[in-house]
């Protein structure tokens, strides 16, 4: 996987370095990132779709394992078998639980690594996706960084505050 470093976010400070800079508009219904990716699922994940009535032998993969080095990470999103689209991505390439997808869902094409009190911010350089560097998309700058990652800046600065790093 290729990515590109564009933020680098002091925890401790809250202070945004920003590293590059480009528009990104996710295209409705393209659904592309759900066939092309495989997702990872936190424990959070996982018991949000449980919430819904799915049972996670319904939806997680136990034979696809995400690592870190040699830190185990968590398992995969399940994959339809006829077509390797996420199982849940319906016909008109909508996610039927839009709202509570995993948080690598709503990441993308963003990838967010925390190094201490230091949170990198990359995008992934994935061709098949239209919406980097989409005409119409939005400029990532420090405000959209700072909004859009807001929830997971807070979780992490309260890590680190609990923490004493």
């Amino acid at each position: 996987m290729e990515r590109t470093l564009v933020a680098v976010i002091h925890l401790d400070t809250m202070e945004i370095e920003m590293r590059s800079s480009f528009k990104f508009k996710c295209v409705k219904n393209c659904g592309k990132c759900c066939v092309e990716l495989d997702i990872p699922l936190r424990d959070e994940d996982i018991t949000g779709i449980e919430d819904l009535g799915y049972s996670a032998w319904e939806f997680v993969d136990y034979e696809k394992m995400f690592y870190r080095g040699d830190r185990f990470l968590g398992y995969a999103l399940k994959k339809r078998p006829f077509d390797d689209a996420c199982i849940f991505l319906d016909e008109n390439s909508r996610c039927r639980i839009y709202p509570h997808r995993p948080r690598a869902c709503r990441l993308y094409p963003f990838v967010l690594i925390r190094n201490g009190s230091v949170m990198e911010v990359y995008i992934r350089n994935d061709e098949f996706c239209p919406g980097i560097n989409h005409p119409e998309g939005e400029t990532i700058d420090q405000e959209f960084i700072r909004e859009y990652f807001s929830e997971i800046i807070e979780e992490y600065g309260r890590k680190l505050k609990s923490s004493g790093i």
